[in-house]
């Protein structure tokens, strides 16, 4: 696999400094940098994950540079206001979590390539405030770094020294690693070509070095709004943040418009089999979405995850399921049942009361006893698919699947679950 053509069918390649092409033709050590600002990583970052993981299979060797310092500063880049800083303590945190996410999505234990984890704190600890400014401060000018967009477009709004020195600790993570790797190349988006170039010239000013530098497009949607949020806010790679079934829901409810760009960033299927999918459901685009669906939450979340994931879609957007069906879920899909749609969780499964009375008094799922008339005359409402036709009926030990999952439905939108 060539790196750089890889990227390019995909769409992922921005810009690169010159002489990068004939680098590459060598097994090379690249980064990229994460600070730990948020308790997970989110599908937004995911976008360079997939740059490190493109990188490793086409035989070169990934650093992941975690930010435990430049986490403690704030990157300025594409921030039009300060950002608020972080304790320490949370930083450490997320930092040993994102580690493990990590070491989920790519390959550190390869024979020939393997990733490598490098924290910036590292470079930083044993240096006091006279060093910085001694040893990197004084190798970039001023009029250098305000040439900068990540400066310049904070100048009317303001900026701190503490995010302005920002550039400076991300050049000399470069100078780092260049020394301590052998890393040639600092990859991220767009909007971090302006930190990855004051790297490069760190590294020509400092060690007469050469060094290099790619980006790729930041990635936005259709609608203009940002990549990786949705109208809940992030969506994270973390399934206690972010579910896997709201995770899978976020791929199939994509904009078409978005499908193509989707596809080339995320997939790791070949350029071939991605224009083979196209072409096969160019008039099915739903399906497309349903199978990029599939590969991610199974690479993100695993395949129990992602079977639950299509359980939970199924019974709530399925109308031809049946009680054989809810009969045949395990214990272990119930539970994620449970935690997807609105339930409730009783004490004990109870038994031998109206199911008026159960719908009211003891689940308080609907507000009055004339409501639940209403909807069992109206024949809307349904427990474990089959209707109720009786305002007289009961809920009985049959009603509580595997003995302890009920699935409660008052029309086609509405759907409860109850553990006891």
């Amino acid at each position: 696999m060539n790196f750089l053509e890889e990227l390019q069918w995909r769409g992922m390649l921005q810009d690169m400094t010159p002489g990068l092409e004939e680098v590459l033709k060598n097994k090379t050590t690249a980064y990229i940098g994460f600070d730990p600002t948020a308790p997970s990583l989110t599908i937004g970052n995911y976008v360079q994950v997939m740059i490190l993981k493109l990188f490793q299979q086409s035989g070169h060797q990934p650093i992941v540079l975690m930010g435990g310092a430049t986490g403690r500063i704030g990157d300025p880049s594409g921030k039009d206001k300060e950002r608020e800083l972080k304790s320490t303590e949370e930083l450490d945190r997320n930092l040993a979590f994102q580690k493990e996410q990590f070491r989920q999505m790519l390959d550190f234990t390869s024979n020939s390539n393997p990733a490598e984890f490098v924290n910036n704190l590292d470079f930083y600890q044993s240096m006091n405030v006279l060093d910085f400014l001694r040893n990197v401060g004084k190798h970039l000018t001023i009029n250098y770094m305000l040439a900068k967009d990540s400066v310049k477009n904070r100048l009317e709004t303001g900026m701190s020294f503490t995010e302005f020195s920002y550039q400076l600790l991300q050049a000399y993570d470069f100078l780092c690693l260049y020394e301590q790797n052998a890393c040639l190349l600092q990859m991220g988006g767009s909007d971090q070509w302006g930190n990855i170039t004051s790297g490069t010239e760190f590294i020509r000013r400092m060690a007469d070095g050469k060094a290099y530098a790619l980006t790729t497009p930041l990635l936005t949607k259709a609608d203009g709004k940002k990549f990786g949020k949705s109208e809940a806010g992030n969506i994270w790679l973390d399934p206690s943040l972010t579910s896997p079934y709201k995770f899978y829901q976020f791929w199939v409810n994509a904009d078409d418009r978005d499908l193509p760009k989707f596809y080339r960033y995320f997939t790791l299927k070949s350029k071939e089999e991605v224009e083979r999918l196209e072409s096969d459901f160019a008039h099915n685009p739903n399906e497309l979405k349903r199978l990029l669906a599939e590969e991610l939450t199974i690479r993100i979340h695993g395949q129990e995850n992602y079977e639950a994931a299509v359980t939970v879609s199924e019974i709530l957007f399925n109308n031809r399921l049946d009680l054989a069906y809810l009969e045949s879920m395990s214990p272990a899909k119930w539970e994620k049942i449970v935690t997807e749609i609105p339930s409730k969780v009783l004490e004990t499964p109870r038994t031998d009361v109206s199911v008026i009375e159960f719908l009211t008094d003891v689940t308080g799922l609907m507000p009055s006893k004339s409501d639940v008339r209403r909807a069992i005359q109206g024949n809307a409402l349904a427990i474990n698919k089959l209707k109720v036709n009786s305002i007289d009926a009961e809920i009985t030990a049959e009603h509580w699947l595997h003995g302890h999952y009920m699935l409660i439905e008052n029309g086609k939108k509405t759907k409860f679950a109850l553990k006891g």
